[in-house]
């Protein structure tokens, strides 16, 4: 799979891959016969004649100055890969060719044009690459990649039923990222619905916090993970990717770096939102928390019906993890 975040190191610069590595760079774009010097670095991608991906091989490389160019890329197979060197008129058709799902990476020389190309139909282009030499430029593009990269649309639902369930077994991941505020995973029994369920990030009499932990919920469950796919909590694992979202569903991807297995007591909360009802089965415990609109959170311990609470909805239907469109019922 082709990494969606590049830095073009052209000509060799040994400080700036530095910065562009420590900023979460994926894969560094080198002059040819420096593969060597960027995986000395570190275990990155390589781009160049000697590297991973290949120019004309593994992608392709234009601009858009003309109809032509973006006929050219409209053209080509879905899966091929363009790199794109911006232009001053290349924000139509980017639009174009996203919503025509072609895989354009553009290079981004500020912040600010990193925030315009991530944006491209609310979905923004399929990466980018940063060519910049200043590393707290680097720093705010990788930043902004990251932070726009799996947002999604929150709504309110009202919480209508809350029932123990008795012994189960529930999952928590822990994740390799410091988790404040009110972020946590969306999960839920039912693809359509996934509850914002907040880390262990508040002290409590009983426990310390966790702050990299979200007490997530039933093995069964769906959780969001990149890319837009769910995956089902039991089959979370060290190393892959989960989406963190807070309560205006901002998100960010994480890894995971551990996932426990307990059983312990349950309970089954329901929430009604659109005229639809959803639910959750997650740990009967004080520590876990349901978060509610303005961020505030509240214990699955002293939840009742009226509450308020996040979700995310969506038409149901996954195959593998992925949305489809086909008449699937869940309940």
């Amino acid at each position: 799979m082709i990494p969606r975040l590049w830095a073009r190191i052209v000509p060799w610069d040994k400080a700036a891959a530095v910065s562009a590595l420590e900023s979460g760079v994926e894969a560094l774009w080198v002059p040819d016969g420096f593969a060597g010097d960027a995986i000395a670095l570190g275990r990155v991608t390589t781009v160049c004649g000697d590297g991973d991906l290949r120019e004309g091989t593994d992608f392709r490389v234009t601009s858009i100055e003309r109809k032509e160019d973006e006929e050219l890329i409209a053209a080509s197979p879905a899966d091929v890969v363009w790199v794109v060197f911006p232009t001053e008129r290349e924000i139509i058709p980017l639009e174009n060719l996203v919503a025509m799902g072609r895989k354009i990476l553009v290079v981004s020389r500020t912040a600010r044009e990193a925030a315009l190309y991530r944006g491209v139909l609310e979905r923004g282009v399929y990466g980018l690459v940063l060519d910049s030499r200043n590393p707290a430029e680097v720093r705010e593009m990788a930043g902004e990649f990251r932070e726009r990269s799996d947002d999604v649309s929150l709504t309110t639902a009202c919480v209508t039923e809350v029932t123990p369930l008795g012994m189960g077994d529930r999952v928590c991941v822990d994740t390799c990222t410091w988790i404040d505020g009110s972020r946590g995973l969306l999960v839920g029994n039912s693809s359509a619905g996934l509850f914002l369920v907040c880390a262990e990030n508040v002290p409590n009499p009983y426990v310390f916090s966790r702050p990299f932990r979200v007490n997530a919920g039933a093995v069964h469950s769906y959780c969001r993970v990149p890319g837009g796919r769910t995956a089902y909590l039991s089959d979370l694992s060290a190393g892959g990717g989960v989406v963190l979202v807070d309560e205006a569903g901002r998100g960010e991807i994480a890894h995971v770096g551990r996932v426990k297995v307990e059983r312990r007591p349950l309970l089954l909360v329901k929430a009604a939102a659109s005229g639809n009802e959803y639910s959750v089965v997650l740990q009967n415990a004080e520590t876990v928390r349901l978060v509610g609109p303005g961020g505030a959170t509240v214990s699955v311990g002293r939840i009742c019906p009226g509450d308020e609470v996040m979700l995310m909805e969506e038409r149901a239907g996954r195959h593998f993890g992925i949305a489809v469109e086909e008449t699937i019922r869940e309940k």
